[in-house]
């Protein structure tokens, strides 16, 4: 296996873990003692870093070519005199109203042709020239002015970056950018199959954006069009950052991303990254048995995504709020002890930040009620203050963990091309494929077990001496060499794991021809013949034979349900250890393995209900010794997280069963980073609600 070691820190400034809020000084220039107080309950609460400048573009550019950074340079000398260091954000989010006025082409035109007002946030146009030249002269000036600046520690470009443009500019760009990718219009014709309909295109001019009242229907051209966007918007990106790195190219670049945000292919954009950041807002204390086990299994499926963006380097959790918010359907407060698990949580999974939205409550608009560390109370004497303050206590005591490692060896694959080319396909289930809580449904019994996971795109390496397991769900595309990428995994001695509608299409969203699952077939030895969607009341089932219960430690005879898909396979080289129970499926396949040199891959025909993947999964990791945080059984909605620097392991204990639960440690002696208490082997530990514990370990 890899070698693992402490990644060295974002900043050398700053080479602890990072506490600290989007701060927004521009709306409280008018009160200066407020500012003054601010740097004081900062420091009470442990803070050391802020995000500066997010949406000041009024207050830097309050007129066209008249600059006023005076109150800046304060605010950054009362945090620099403090300790207290700074992202720097360039203001781009939101331009300011004359901008809209003079130049209304940096206002966006939506799918439906027409061009919006002034208003809201990244509303404008990514493709304008005016914008583009903006926002260049602006991040020049931030970057002549800050960038040596001793408590500056990188650059927040922008935030969180999103939407689309359909104007003149934009069409242009689109058509550019498809005749560099096919350079005739016979090859985009061919890849877009527009002979369908009679869509064929005889002349670049006619092509536009999918649009509402236009074309929607040719698969092809809504998968490029969603990544034109991604590039698009990822060369803006780019553009914000040239002046920044023009002055000072050490200071490190990031871009706050958003939960599996649908619109943009992160992982191109975070190429465009020195660092990831992003911005967690989880829906706790929703009703039901589960506790917050699915939420907390979702957004630690997040939390491993932001980190393999970059290869497995720590991220930064860039926002999250220290309460609640104001825009979900429902803004609940967070209980007692869930601010500091679900801050540890996105520790635990590679974050070397906890930051928030907002240190202090606007007072006016939008999120004037969205929580912050400073309610409108304006004082330290509150609850959600005490919760902070305590976490940045922590995090001091924490700072080992800072730069280490998270060391998977279980990866799951999650592509945005497949994730738009599924939502497209019109296929068995237009009620809804689910390839996301598919994802998450595999992933959540890895999070169960404790296995730590990365989650990787196709184009990233399959290699067996990073990963023993690689599981893809629902692969529907699979692009050129994908296919002997997995073969190579499995041959080399990898366990790869498929499912139902995999193998179907190619990067042109064009189906394969000759037999699916296309280029996987080889490797899973098997042939799909059809696929069904059930309505949501069928059920079928899975019953598992003597070969699959050796295989997989399994009670033969055991039947799991199965709902919504079912594909009717055959099995070629592989062998059937589950089959079907009913309709004309009963004893089909439905669970097969293929043994290829050294390894093997499995293949999932129906989507089965928990608890399969609890058991499946759990056969897995002990037959193939992934490597778990904890080498014990835990209690279900109680995970465990690891974190390494070779010599130590950081083991984070997390309680999200809305109750107070025990365990036993397994067999290796820990010690509590917070309380320095001692844990011989087998030790029981003690979780309250909502409770989590940071041991340390001799590194296995």
């Amino acid at each position: 296996m890899r070698m693992l070691k402490r990644y060295p820190p974002v900043s050398a400034k700053l080479p602890v873990l990072m506490h600290g809020a989007d701060y927004n000084p521009d709306q409280w220039l008018h009160d200066p003692k407020v500012l003054e107080e601010d740097v004081r309950l900062m420091k009470l609460a442990g803070c050391n870093v802020m995000s500066v400048g997010i949406f000041a573009w009024a207050a830097l550019e309050p007129e066209e070519g008249r600059f006023e950074f005076g109150w800046l340079d304060d605010v950054m000398e009362r945090l620099h005199r403090n300790g207290i260091y700074v992202w720097l954000a360039t203001p781009s989010g939101a331009r300011p109203a004359w901008m809209s006025q003079k130049y209304p082409e940096v206002l966006r035109v939506g799918p439906n042709r027409v061009r919006n007002l002034h208003g809201f946030r990244h509303n404008h146009c990514y493709t304008s020239p005016v914008y583009r030249e903006k926002t260049a002269i602006m991040n020049a000036k931030l970057a002549e002015r800050y960038a040596h600046h001793p408590a500056v520690v990188g650059w927040h470009v922008s935030n969180e970056y999103g939407g689309e443009c359909h104007c003149p500019l934009c069409q242009d760009a689109f058509r550019e950018w498809l005749k560099a990718k096919y350079g005739t219009l016979e090859e985009l014709n061919r890849a877009w199959w527009t002979a369908f309909w009679s869509h064929t295109y005889t002349d670049w001019s006619q092509i536009e954006s999918p649009a509402p009242h236009g074309e929607n229907q040719v698969h092809g051209h809504n998968l490029d069009w969603r990544r034109f966007v991604t590039e698009q918007t990822a060369d803006f990106l780019r553009h914000e950052a040239r002046p920044l790195k023009a002055v000072n190219p050490d200071l490190p670049v990031t871009a706050n991303l958003m939960e599996l945000y649908d619109g943009l292919d992160y992982r191109v954009l975070a190429r465009e990254m020195d660092v990831v950041s992003w911005d967690a807002y989880p829906l706790w204390h929703k009703p039901g048995a589960d506790g917050d086990a699915d939420t907390a299994s979702w957004f630690a499926l997040n939390h491993d995504l932001f980190r393999s963006l970059k290869g497995g380097r720590p991220f930064l959790l860039m926002e999250s709020t220290p309460s609640l918010t104001n825009w979900q359907p429902v803004s609940k407060l967070k209980r007692p002890g869930m601010h500091r698990l679900s801050s540890l949580q996105a520790v635990a999974h590679g974050s070397d930040s906890v930051q928030y939205f907002q240190w202090r409550k606007s007072r006016g608009s939008s999120e004037k009620f969205h929580g912050a560390v400073i309610g409108h109370a304006g004082h330290e004497h509150t609850r959600v203050f005490r919760d902070v303050a305590e976490l940045g206590e922590t995090l001091k005591r924490l700072a080992d963990v800072r730069g280490c490692a998270v060391p998977a060896e279980a990866a799951i694959v999650f592509d945005w091309d497949n994730r738009w080319a599924i939502r497209d396909a019109q296929g068995p289930r237009n009620a809804g494929m689910g390839y996301e809580q598919t994802v998450h449904t595999h992933y959540r019994a890895l999070w169960e077990l404790g296995v730590p996971v990365d989650v990787i795109g196709p184009e990233d390496d399959f290699d067996p001496e990073r990963y023993k397991l690689i599981i893809a769900p629902m692969l529907y595309m699979v692009k050129p060499g994908v296919g002997g990428k997995v073969e190579a995994f499995v041959e080399r001695g990898g366990t790869f794991v498929a499912t139902y509608w995999s193998g179907i299409v190619d990067e042109n969203d064009l189906c394969y021809l000759g037999g699916f699952p296309g280029p996987l077939r080889h490797v899973l030895g098997i042939w799909a013949e059809e696929i069904e969607g059930l309505y949501d009341e069928d059920r079928n089932g899975l019953r598992m034979n003597g070969l699959g219960a050796v295989e997989l430690g399994l009670t033969e005879g055991r039947t799991y349900e199965i709902r919504e898909l079912c594909e009717l396979v055959h099995a070629e080289s592989a062998e059937v250890l589950a089959e079907y129970t009913d309709d004309f499926y009963a004893g089909r396949p439905a669970l097969t393995v293929c043994r290829l040199g050294a390894g093997r891959a499995y293949y999932l025909a129906g989507r089965a209900q928990p608890p399969f993947y609890d058991d499946f999964y759990g056969g897995l990791v002990r037959r193939l010794g992934v490597r778990r945080a904890l080498e014990v059984d835990l209690p279900r909605g109680v995970t465990a997280g690891v974190r390494t620097d070779g010599e130590h392991d950081y083991v984070f204990v997390q309680n999200f069963t809305g109750g107070p639960v025990k365990l036993a440690l397994d067999a290796r002696e820990y010690v509590d980073m917070e309380n320095g208490a001692a844990y011989a082997p087998g030790s029981a530990l003690e979780l309250p609600v909502h409770g989590v514990r940071v041991l340390r370990r001799r590194a296995v």
